[in-house]
């Protein structure tokens, strides 16, 4: 969910940098795959691509893949020698993506693995730069504590969908398992003595977490 006028968002896509193979994967993802609504999107993934580039990041993890867009942007930062680990519950996914890392000639920067974030991401004997969490937000939490102990100081952790189409202003909403537990979340960062956090209200939310 975009939290502006629909007229504003279209203003800022038609003034934002395009890129003509993304544009390919996300027409495929609308015309193809179940709830295309979860791909990140021009806007969000352009803000991706961008702090990549800041960062200039060797090791990046990302926890759920989808079709691969997030993935592809946050890829163009990668130093020299360096990946970007993918984790993608759905196994039906894997060849949608996997063809679109073929095409953006990132296939070699991108380690694409399939299963069980929680068991997979101990088993990466890495620190990571940035770590992006777009998935389940039931183990929101559980990724989050991951994600600090496989951070580089001074990494940034991403957390997408932090305000949940404006759900966690609701107190009534509480009873709902995924409310609560980015509610949860939420309060949790903004306590966190480790990390340096902002949450923008870019697309669905962003949390913008800095480790000390």
């Amino acid at each position: 969910m975009d939290f502006l006028e629909q007229d504003i968002l279209n203003y800022c896509n038609q003034l934002s940098s395009s890129d003509n193979l993304l544009e390919d994967l996300e027409r495929e993802t609308n015309y193809k795959i179940l709830m295309p609504r979860m791909i990140s999107g021009k806007i969000m993934g352009n803000f991706l691509k961008l702090i990549s580039n800041l960062k200039k990041p060797r090791y990046i993890l990302e926890i759920g893949t989808y079709t691969g867009y997030s993935a592809i942007c946050l890829a163009q930062g990668i130093t020299q020698g360096g990946q970007l680990h993918t984790i993608e519950i759905n196994e039906e996914l894997k060849s949608f993506s996997s063809k679109y890392f073929e095409k953006a000639n990132l296939a070699n920067k991108i380690t694409l693995h399939i299963g069980n974030a929680l068991e997979l991401i101990p088993t990466i004997d890495l620190l990571f730069d940035i770590i992006f969490i777009d998935a389940d937000k039931k183990n929101y939490c559980k990724y989050y504590e991951l994600a600090m102990k496989k951070s580089q100081k001074g990494g940034y952790i991403l957390i997408d969908n932090v305000l949940w189409s404006g759900k966690v202003l609701d107190e009534s909403k509480s009873h709902d398992i995924e409310t609560r537990e980015i509610q949860k979340l939420n309060n949790l960062i903004n306590s966190d003595n480790r990390v340096e956090n902002t949450l923008i209200p870019i697309r669905d939310g962003l949390m913008i977490c800095k480790v000390l």
